[in-house]
């Protein structure tokens, strides 16, 4: 259940935030008159529109959608006032029992959700009721003056949801809604919507063959398919190449790690709810089995101790200090840079599981850094141009930065204030030899350091938080850490974490959709198709692929007795960047007729020209 809005809360809605939170009133005002048994719940303004949650026995479905906006545009042209009026609780509870709230008139049923909803109210706070024409409900507000300023609205879906977000509770219908200030800006976003919808991960992820999620498997882990793997390795390839010139070493550790790992971390019991159940070891359960024991008794047991356990590992950063601590260190031999392809695991709710960008398994192109106070500068300036290097290969260049600072209110941060202190300042100092816009933002913090985020804006307009760099002074602390300094006393290091894609899984289901599915030839899984038009010419097309194959080009050969418009679309619906079409004059002459997948002409050029073409383009990452 997400908590209530203060009053302070809701005044600071901002002016699209009123207009939507009036148009759900709209909303509801024209399913009251098409249906006056319902029983409205919440309607509150959400990122790009607001929802109302009722109860009502008619199943609403899309194609109820027109006649609910035909009867919200006669709400809108009634032009009503929004009207506020301030209530005593008995008067607020005498008019829900009265059926009144979330009606256009006196019902035979109470407002049931507005009675409970009283109840929420705390005792001293104004109860307000929202009139515009008949339709009455109990709201905080704030609103627009009229309804005559929601001219600009769409019902956009309608959906299942528990009573105040518990799934314990009552299942209610969700229709969602958008509003704007005038019909340009919603007819813009309608088009970006319909846009993401073209370019929606799952949808070509499916037609490309790039990857599958299967129930038999799990909710949220991903199998990555032939193709999808090659786009991967592209992609890991590509960053570790990078991270060979800045000296990183990369290593490898397991996917399970001891409970005791992760409670010195910090994790463990902090991260609880975003992590699997912690694992018994087999004597442990053995043991409780004989003893009857309950599960409540073997999880307080595992969490307070008393018992071994495991834990699919939430983050890498604890055994790659393990793998540090295993070493005597110099300052000589700082900074010490591990890297690793790491696989975690974190339990998401089913409901906020998306395709490849929300999930429960996925691989972060992590590395951490130890290094010497004096060395903290020059390391985040590095892992900063990483970020940009990647984002620039990729032709993302559309980003802001994310200062995310420690809120001092807060008592989930670890360390002490002078150690935050530095890291802030260090960021911060990093951040400002950018040249980029930034924003600071109070309590975003990890709880062990504070982080600069790069949100990046993708080709319609969506933002999406990706490369991520860490200062952490604390974690060392917690496990000891030290190098031997320059006046041969032990020292503690400074711990950088970083992970310039994040998530593999979530960076290649964004890079689906920025490049609708037709990525850069380096990038593409299948980066030339050869197509003889005949199957006299087949034996040239196997030689030609052959001789791409040895140049480390992905090629394949279309041996299908299809006519050659057939295959040449096909190819097209696979994203595939380039396309030989190889007949019997190309064989004659020693050429290849060159087709790009966006472009309609050929070319003709020698096989030479195009083979150092494609290598160059593939080797130097165009886009």
């Amino acid at each position: 259940m997400s908590e209530r809005k203060t009053l302070d809360e809701r005044n600071q809605m901002t002016d699209l935030e009123r207009l939507r939170h009036s148009c759900a009133h709209v909303l509801a005002t024209a399913i009251c008159r098409i249906w006056p048994d319902v029983q409205f719940a919440a309607g509150p303004p959400v990122e790009n529109g607001f929802y109302y949650d009722m109860d009502l026995k008619h199943r609403i479905s899309p194609e109820d959608f027109p006649r609910i906006e035909e009867e919200m545009k006669k709400v809108v042209k009634d032009n009503d006032s929004f009207e506020r009026f301030t209530v005593s609780r008995d008067e607020a509870l005498s008019l829900a029992k009265a059926g009144r709230l979330g009606a256009v008139a006196d019902r035979e049923i109470a407002s049931v959700f507005k009675v409970d909803l009283l109840n929420d109210i705390p005792e001293g706070e104004e109860i307000s009721i929202f009139k515009n024409g008949d339709f009455w409900d109990l709201c905080a507000g704030p609103h627009v003056g009229r309804t005559g300023n929601c001219k600009a609205f769409k019902v956009m879906s309608v959906a299942s949801s528990y009573y105040k977000g518990d799934k314990d509770r009552q299942s209610l219908q969700r229709i969602y809604g958008t509003c704007f200030k005038n019909s340009t800006e919603l007819l813009e976003h309608l088009t970006r919507l319909e846009e993401a919808k073209k370019r929606d991960h799952r949808r070509l992820g499916k037609e490309l063959g790039l990857f599958h999620i299967d129930e038999a498997v799990g909710q949220g882990l991903i199998l990555w398919k032939p193709k999808g793997a090659l786009v991967r390795r592209s992609l890991q390839d590509f960053i570790t190449q990078e991270l060979d010139k800045q000296g990183y070493s990369q290593v490898f550790t397991p996917h399970i790690g001891k409970l005791d790992l992760y409670r010195t971390s910090g994790h463990f019991p902090y991260y609880q709810e975003s992590q699997y159940p912690a694992i018994a070891e087999r004597d442990v359960l053995e043991k409780l089995a004989d003893e009857d024991a309950s599960c409540s008794q073997l999880l307080n047991g595992l969490e307070k101790g008393e018992y071994e356990g495991y834990l699919l590992k939430p983050m890498n950063c604890p055994h790659h200090i393990k793998i540090y601590a295993s070493d005597h260190h110099s300052y000589r031999d700082l900074p010490v840079r591990l890297a690793e392809f790491g696989t975690v695991y974190r339990w998401e709710q089913s409901g906020e599981l998306g395709g490849m960008t929300r999930v429960r398994g996925f691989t972060q192109d992590d590395a951490h850094l130890f290094c010497t106070p004096d060395q903290v500068a020059a390391e985040v300036t590095g892992c900063l141009d990483l970020v940009k290097k990647v984002l620039g290969t990729l032709g993302m260049e559309n980003y802001r930065v994310r200062l995310s600072l420690r809120d001092p209110a807060s008592d989930k941060y670890v360390g002490s204030a002078e150690n935050w202190d530095k890291a802030e300042a260090a960021l911060r100092q990093a951040v400002q030899t950018l040249g980029v816009e930034y924003t600071e933002e109070l309590g975003e913090a990890a709880f062990y350091g504070p982080k600069i985020d790069f949100v990046v804006k993708d080709v319609i307009g969506r933002d999406w938080q990706l490369g991520t760099v860490q200062v952490d002074y604390n974690l060392p602390v917690r496990f000891g850490l030290t190098y031997v300094g320059a006046d041969n006393q032990p020292h503690t290091p400074v711990m950088i974490h970083r992970a310039p894609f994040g998530s593999l899984e979530r960076f290649t289901g964004l890079l689906i959709e920025h490049f609708e599915g037709k990525f850069p030839a380096w990038l593409a899984p299948e980066q030339v198709r050869v197509i003889p038009i005949s199957e006299k010419t087949l034996e040239a097309a196997e030689s030609t692929a052959a001789l791409l194959a040895d140049l480390g080009v992905r090629v394949s050969v279309d041996r299908t007795n299809d006519k050659i418009g057939a295959k040449i679309r096909l190819a097209r619906l696979d994203r595939v960047p380039y396309m030989i079409v190889l007949g019997a004059k190309e064989v004659e002459e020693g050429t290849v007729s060159i087709r790009h997948r966006d472009h309609e002409e050929l070319e003709t050029k020698t096989l030479e020209e195009f083979t150092a073409q494609i290598t160059t383009e593939i080797r130097e990452r165009r886009l």
